[in-house]
């Protein structure tokens, strides 16, 4: 496997008052192409500025992180943004749903910036809505489907546009258990399709099921946990 994201000596600063919060405060990780990573720490740990700072969704303060071969903090949003659209998808514990659109047209949303045309942009939000089990749900508006659908429909969203790597911000977190297991279920089987998959969590029992865990604290890396078998 080849190296998909680097980071080194990661630092993302915030001005408080007279000083400065050391969100991210010298973070090294590397992550190959195909891996299953979970990144668990407690709340104000640094895991979701951590996970900002993945999806290029915010430039760091210092250090160094390379995404794909490319040096993100040279570049401008324009490209930041083309990365995004290209390479990455986003699941997030919040769903993100326009309510005022039905599951299909939420999933079509990221192939409409990407200026795939109309016929296309239909054929893959539907084999997407079929991938995750709602092709049967394609007309519904999220306020119509259970917290469970509504992820999946975003799941859809994130796959949609085949983006080789998934970033998903504690995607069962407003779940119940039995919806969180499917979930986790699914996400664990577009790994296994060949994504790289990069799960952010507070949850011991959600963490153990990646091979690889890392702990963040205080803004740091401070263990790694590999897995030789999963549960």
């Amino acid at each position: 496997m080849s190296v998909l994201m680097e980071l080194r000596e990661l630092q993302k600063w915030y001005p408080q008052g007279d000083g400065v919060v050391k969100a991210l405060d010298g973070v090294d990780l590397t992550v190959e192409e195909g891996e299953f990573v979970t990144i668990i720490g407690p709340s104000g740990s640094g895991k979701s500025t951590l996970m900002n700072q993945l999806g290029c969704l915010d430039q760091p303060t210092g250090g160094h992180y390379r995404l794909e071969g490319e040096d993100v903090a040279s570049l401008n949003e324009e490209q930041l943004s083309h990365i995004r659209r290209k390479t990455i998808g986003f699941v997030f514990q919040g769903f993100h749903l326009l309510p005022g659109l039905t599951a299909l047209e939420n999933v079509e949303l990221p192939l409409y910036y990407q200026r795939i045309p109309a016929l296309e942009r239909r054929r893959m939000a539907l084999e997407a809505l079929d991938r995750v089990g709602l092709s049967h749900r394609a007309e519904h508006l999220p306020a119509q489907m259970s917290g469970g659908q509504q992820q999946r429909t975003a799941i859809a969203r994130a796959i949609a546009p085949r983006p080789p790597l998934i970033l998903a911000d504690e995607p069962t977190g407003n779940l119940d258990r039995q919806a969180g297991a499917q979930i986790m279920e699914l996400l664990r089987q577009l790994w296994q399709e060949g994504r790289t998959l990069i799960l952010i969590t507070h949850d011991p029992d959600i963490a153990a099921k990646a091979p690889r865990t890392v702990v963040i604290r205080d803004g740091r890396v401070v263990e790694e946990v590999r897995r030789d078998q999963m549960p």
